[in-house]
């Protein structure tokens, strides 16, 4: 069956009759009508240089004054982390990431399952195309269908081979539609676990409590963790300020002046009592200060954070995740583009602990088929680029993608170009959503846990869904409920450091039940022992 559709732009704002007119925030991301304040690190530091004889006596260099406890650290030695939050409730299971029943994802669903995904009946997983190339792709070690738009984009990204050492794990879950009120993101839950940046802790393109369109849950709120607001090149660089002397002065100048201040200030506190009870903690607060700025100005005197001047992250010889045209670009794309290169940068590099990329207009339903794969496909080269760039840097990474909700097809075909022959989504649907993580490491690929292929492939598959491609709620404590699909992926990420172990401590009320059931919610065997500096 073929519908026309009248010519709209993909990413005009989308005015959808069975849905209100959008009036917060959240409904006007996840509708298109918006697309998806940062503080500065640094100080003047010569009001207090008083005594530069006294400076200059002492010896110390600022490789012997890093080993105080300042708790400077990139990263705090876990793993970065990094998670999509496509606003609006985007397709991920079925036409992208393939789902199946209880025996994983390839225990297909009915031919009308997958139709209710996008697919019709003659592109199921289970089949090959015209060049006898199976549907079902299993090239990234997560299975995908063969022509998801979210896998072509990440293949676009990814240099040829990056693949080999990539795995991931999808999990069929059910969350309301079209609202910001699923509280799917983990973020505070990483930070909790251990995750730590060298300039502040989480990174968001939104300026919300989460740092992107859903909420955090309730239980993991701290007000001392609010994501700072990054979407643009400007916005990282304005993180960092090393302060007039490094324009001053040669960058080794800089830093001797900077370290000589804090030699300074540790013969006057040393000298010094304050009278009160924490004196130490006082004391050892305001040295740290100052080695922290004589360590801002040795890493970013010279070495730009800027992700527009990034050679891996944009080059027009071949060499960059990104062109300066693409880079550079008005419209969504560039925005998108941007915004994904400003928050990796800052996490893979362990400026930040974890990061969230907020890309709205995802409630693409009502339309050509066609809409729904350019975005998805957009989606996927940002996926790609931050699994590409952990590469470059040799670090690993967990990226987890997202939605609010789900949607579905009514069956009628999309033969144009863009459209692919596949089926338009007609309506939203919370019983086919899922979430989905990939995890890139650079020693080898993950490896699930189970000792045959069945067992693995549960594993990779955390719930179920039925043949006709709804949500199964009784697969696990995690498919109906939203709070505990986020402990899951907390447990996930506790594991990739064989952590798992300190999962309850950390998160006493998770509701996942006993250690039995928690490593049935668990894909993958630890990939580094405690940090990132110990690979297994």
């Amino acid at each position: 069956m073929a519908k026309k559709r009248n010519a709209r732009h993909w990413d005009a704002p989308q005015l959808h009759g069975d849905h209100p007119r959008p009036v917060t925030r959240r409904q006007f991301v996840a509708q298109g009508f918006m697309s998806g304040a940062a503080y500065t690190v640094g100080g003047g530091l010569l009001s207090m240089f008083s005594n530069p004889r006294d400076a200059m006596a002492l010896s110390e260099d600022l490789n012997s004054l890093l080993a105080n406890p300042c708790q400077i650290t990139d990263g705090a030695g876990k793993i970065p982390f990094i998670c999509f939050d496509l606003a609006g409730g985007a397709n991920i299971a079925g036409s992208n990431v393939l789902v199946g029943q209880q025996g994983g994802q390839s225990d297909f669903l009915s031919t009308s399952g997958y139709q209710k995904m996008g697919l019709p009946g003659d592109m199921v997983p289970g089949l090959t195309d015209a060049n006898g190339n199976p549907f079902a792709n299993f090239d990234l070690g997560l299975g995908f269908h063969s022509d998801s738009a979210f896998r072509r984009g990440i293949m676009a990204s990814l240099t040829p081979g990056r693949e080999a050492n990539i795995n991931g794990a999808v999990i069929p879950a059910r969350s309301d539609n079209d609202t910001g009120n699923n509280p799917h993101n983990p973020m505070y839950g990483i930070a909790r676990a251990g995750a730590k940046g060298s300039i502040l802790t989480l990174a968001g393109s939104e300026n919300t409590d989460s740092g992107g369109n859903s909420m955090l849950p309730a239980a993991l709120f701290n007000p001392e963790l609010r994501p700072t607001k990054v979407d643009r090149p400007s916005d990282v660089v304005n993180l960092v300020d090393t302060g007039d002397l490094v324009g001053i002065l040669s960058e080794n100048d800089a830093i001797a002046v900077m370290e000589s201040v804090y030699r300074l200030s540790d013969q006057k506190m040393n000298a010094v009592n304050t009278q009160i009870a924490s004196d130490a903690a006082i004391k050892q607060s305001v040295r740290c200060g100052y080695l922290k700025a004589a360590d801002i100005a040795e890493r970013f005197g010279a070495t730009p954070i800027d992700p527009s001047i990034d050679p891996d992250i944009v080059a027009d010889d071949g060499t960059g995740i990104f062109t300066t045209a693409e880079f550079t670009a008005n419209g969504r794309d560039g925005s998108e583009f941007r915004k994904t290169a400003s928050v990796m940068k800052l996490v893979m590099n362990g400026f930040a602990g974890a990061g969230c990329i907020e890309m709205g207009g995802y409630d693409y339903h009502g339309g050509a088929r066609a809409e729904g794969e350019v975005k998805d496909e957009r989606a996927g080269r940002c996926m790609g680029a931050v699994l590409e760039y952990a590469a470059r840097l040799g670090k690993p990474v967990m990226m987890y993608v997202f939605s609010d909700g789900s949607l579905s097809s009514n069956g009628v075909i999309d033969n144009s170009t863009a459209g692919r022959g596949k089926g338009e989504w007609s309506s939203d649907n919370s019983s086919t959503a899922a979430s989905f993580f990939l995890v890139y490491n650079p020693t080898r690929r993950p490896t699930l846990i189970g000792a045959t292929p069945d067992i693995q492939a549960i594993h990779q598959q955390i719930g179920a869904m039925d043949a006709g491609g709804s949500v199964m709620r009784a697969a696990t404590p995690v498919a109906n409920n939203v709070n505990l699909l986020v402990n899951a992926v907390l447990l996930n990420y506790m594991a990739l450091h064989g952590e798992q172990g300190n999962f309850g401590t950390l998160f006493p009320n998770h509701g996942l039940g006993n250690a039995a059931l928690q490593d049935s919610l668990t894909a993958f065997t630890p990939i580094v022992s405690g940090n990132i500096s110990n690979p297994v």
